[in-house]
């Protein structure tokens, strides 16, 4: 697989962008280097970037965080989020899976995440006993941790017990925090799943997911976007779902499992393995 420096010498060969945040844009923390560079120089050509991230918190609390950063509004057309979706779909109830129970859920969560049920769209419950569905927006680190799923696993199988539905806000099963890598809703669906449960996870790589992102994007041709992400299984195969070119970029999880100098031919293997077919590896989101 070949392996670039950064994005200048293919930028003009697409006119819009969409990019993962958590591991390509920044660290949990803070931006990468050379990230604000690299976006404020595809801005002065025109190009449009919306960034498209697993989150589980809506956009205009992620554009906060962002701001926070130093990832100023202006180097960015749109946030779209699996908060901002799984609020959607909460909202208009129209998806066939939340057309069987109410709106009593009971939150695995911190709480910083219940953007997700704001303006009323669910009434989050104490007990699983007192709920109708399941809210997974991930780990709540200060109680349990966010290194291992295991310690969710009694809550869990309360909520089997209940046979409640699970609405999972992060399909991400791990993500790079300032160096170290956390578990995410994703990690927890698994033994949902493998309890029987039913779940619903709400984000990359479906392609419903990409439908605003697109149109945030002024619905260009798909052979003029470029997808950007660390993850095979998410980004990479999410671009692949709706027909666009991406790259991998080998910061966040991908930095963390390959390093900084990555073996092209790994990378080519663990690409097919995936069923992706990225243009290239990229070692950083950098001009």
């Amino acid at each position: 697989m070949k392996i670039l420096d950064g994005i200048a010498d293919i930028a003009e060969h697409y006119d819009a962008y969409v990019l993962d945040l958590w591991g390509v844009i920044h660290d949990g923390r803070a931006p990468y280097p050379g990230v604000l560079d690299a976006l404020a120089k595809l801005r002065e050509r025109g190009k449009r970037v919306v960034f498209l991230t697993n989150a589980p918190r809506r956009a205009w609390f992620i554009d906060g965080m962002l701001e926070r950063m130093g990832v100023a509004r202006g180097l960015y057309d749109e946030t779209m989020s699996s908060g901002e979706a799984s609020w959607r779909m909460l909202r208009d109830r129209k998806h066939p899976f939340f057309a069987g129970f109410g709106h009593r859920a009971f939150h695995i969560g911190p709480e910083r995440d219940l953007s997700v049920v704001e303006e009323g769209v669910a009434e989050i419950v104490p007990t699983p006993e007192e709920a109708e569905f399941l809210l997974n927006t991930g780990p709540e680190a200060e109680v349990h941790g966010a290194t291992s799923a295991e310690p969710y696993r009694p809550i869990l199988e309360r909520c089997l017990a209940q046979r409640l539905p699970m609405v999972c806000v992060n399909p991400d099963r791990a993500v790079m925090v300032a160096g170290q890598r956390l578990i995410c809703a994703g990690a927890l669906a698994d033994i949902y799943l493998e309890g029987g449960g039913q779940v619903i996870e709400i984000g990359k790589p479906d392609p419903a997911v990409y439908g605003p992102v697109l149109e945030a994007l002024g619905n260009p041709p798909r052979e003029r976007v470029l997808a950007i992400g660390d993850t095979p299984h998410t980004d990479l195969a999410g671009a692949k779902a709706i027909g666009v070119d991406c790259l991998w970029a080998m910061t966040g999880l991908a930095g963390d499992t390959h390093g900084p100098n990555p073996d092209p031919q790994v990378l080519a293997q663990e690409a097919a393995h995936h069923d992706v077919t990225p243009l290239a590896a990229l070692r950083s989101f950098r001009w």
